[in-house]
């Protein structure tokens, strides 16, 4: 598969999706609860649908992980796997606070080969290809993205808006020396923020996040060259049996930052 003309879909895809979200993010929509307890919209569904369909039409030959769709295990012996979350941050969406993302990868074999993270509320679009850097669009302009230089202190915590624990705020308060700022940020941003140098640092302790809600900002933050490891040090592979990020994760603009 050629990576830019997968990248090329991909963006297509999730501007169409965004443009789709935003119309029902202006309306009165309904919000279900899904087994897990977690919400569920008309936009989580619709935005599911079209980039399936989209992507599907472009690569047939391509597997789909998608949060809101069926996963019969069919992808595990595909090589091209599009990993999906179609609204990352429904819980903020559903509090019309602007913080929600269209999170899309590709993964070749267990690993993230290009990603896109896109914010249509803030109009926001992030994407990396593997080996040659992340960017943000600006128009038609990319920009190049890199994590910033600050390393032991004076560092910026970004904390979950919605799913900030206790285990995460007591492992914060053993290196509150390091930080100047705790800033909360919703769904997927975290990694953008930190992409592209106005953030260093970020922890999520507790199992509760999938593959579709990090593999397009792992992808991404590297290229920048920062990185996502569980908290023991190990990397992350995707299109796994089991979908859960049970370790947990640490964002860093820099490995001395991560050790903290």
């Amino acid at each position: 598969m050629d990576l830019h003309e997968a990248f090329r879909s991909m963006k297509q895809a999730a501007l169409d999706a965004g443009r789709l979200i935003m119309e029902i993010y202006k309306t009165n929509f309904e919000v279900e609860t899904k087994s897990d307890e977690s919400p569920v919209t008309a936009a989580d569904k619709g935005s599911d649908a079209l980039i399936r369909k989209e992507l599907s039409s472009a690569f047939p030959e391509a597997a789909f992980l998608t949060e809101e769709s069926t996963d019969d295990l069919s992808r595990l012996d595909k090589e091209w796997v599009f990993i999906v979350d179609p609204l990352d941050g429904t819980s903020d969406f559903v509090k019309r606070d602007g913080e929600f993302a269209v999170l899309i990868a590709l993964v070749h074999y267990h690993e993230p080969v290009v990603g896109i993270i896109y914010a249509p509320n803030q109009k926001l679009f992030y994407y990396a290809i593997k080996g040659e850097g992340a960017y943000r669009l600006e128009g038609e302009k990319a920009v190049r993205l890199h994590v910033s230089q600050r390393e032991g202190h004076d560092l910026r915590c970004l904390v979950s808006r919605s799913h900030f624990n206790d285990a995460e705020k007591a492992y914060i308060d053993e290196r509150r020396e390091h930080f100047s700022e705790i800033l909360p940020m919703g769904a997927a941003l975290k990694f953008a923020r930190i992409a592209e140098g106005n953030a260093e640092v970020s922890y999520r302790l507790s199992p509760g996040t999938k593959e579709w809600d990090v593999a397009p900002g792992n992808l991404i933050l590297n290229e920048a060259g920062g990185l996502m490891l569980k908290p023991d040090g190990t990397a992350y592979r995707y299109n796994r049996e089991d979908v859960c990020n049970r370790d947990g994760y640490i964002l860093a603009n820099s490995r001395g930052n991560f050790d903290l």
